[in-house]
């Protein structure tokens, strides 16, 4: 029998809950109004900005200095390029990880998740080096096959904790009535993991999206993402803080738009297989 929770402790959960989640969404609501107040305004103290008056001056002029659209479709191209890369290799993977142990099963997956543990400047130069002899300097084709191999290890431990939850018999079922290995991939075990595979997918586009070490290090201009175009308004000579925030407002909208209407599916998926 389900304890009842009183009404009183909803309230408070529900309040801690709300003040967690703005504590947290904080950051991003003042980058927010930053964007929209001139640059005398944006250095005022939090009350004077508050109640200093609103312009989209700021956003004109980033338009302006900088081709958004370039640097969102580069991001674009290389957040998803990378995405269906990874899965392609990750759910053929993490079908064998699941449905195919081995003794050393587990030792393979620690040691693929040892790979994120690692500092990215250590291996900064050997990366420059063979992305300089290979001419993939400033491409999207460079970013789109670093981003794949560093997110890859998130992915497969991902799909390998979902196909886990899959029952054997089902494929087992699928294999007496004539279901080959690609038809049981495709066609069986793809359909029963949507949701964990969807979910991967959020996250992963969103990891990509977000990457700032490699797109500012690998890339000039031409295949510049959206991190490059935020960090151009970071300039010896000080920062410009509207200009700044209306940038980074650019930047992480359409992010934030994706995972607002995602976000049922992306819990779903997190907890697929949590409650049985």
């Amino acid at each position: 029998m389900a304890r009842k929770v009183s009404n009183t402790r909803k309230t408070v959960i529900t309040a801690l809950a709300w003040t967690i989640g703005l504590l947290i969404f904080f950051p991003i609501l003042w980058i927010i109004i930053l964007g929209f107040k001139s640059e005398g305004d944006a250095i005022k103290t939090p009350f004077e900005v508050l109640f200093s008056s609103w312009t989209f001056e700021s956003y004109h002029e980033v338009q302006e200095r900088s081709d958004y659209f370039r640097h969102f479709m580069n991001s674009v191209i290389i957040s998803l390029g990378s995405t269906l890369i990874a899965l392609v290799i990750a759910i053929p993977a993490a079908w064998s990880m699941a449905f195919v142990p081995g003794r050393r099963t587990k030792d393979l997956l620690m040691w693929m998740l040892s790979t994120k543990m690692m500092p990215a400047v250590g291996v900064l130069v050997p990366m420059y080096l063979l992305f300089r002899d290979f001419g993939l300097l400033d491409s999207r084709a460079g970013l789109v096959g670093v981003l794949t191999l560093i997110n890859l290890p998130i992915v497969v431990w991902m799909l390998y904790t979902y196909f886990k939850e899959i029952p054997g018999e089902i494929l087992e079922a699928a294999r007496m009535d004539g279901a080959g290995l690609k038809s049981e991939i495709l066609y069986v075990l793809t359909p029963m993991a949507i949701p964990g595979i969807a979910s991967t997918l959020l996250l992963n586009v969103i990891l990509s999206w977000n990457e700032a070490f490699w797109t500012l290090q690998l890339t000039t201009s031409k295949a510049a993402p959206l991190t490059q175009f935020i960090a151009s308004y970071s300039s010896p000579e000080g920062l410009f803080y509207a200009k700044l925030s209306a940038a980074s407002t650019m930047a992480i909208a359409p992010i934030l738009i994706l995972g607002w209407f995602s976000q049922k599916q992306l819990v779903r998926g997190l907890t697929f297989g949590a409650v049985k």
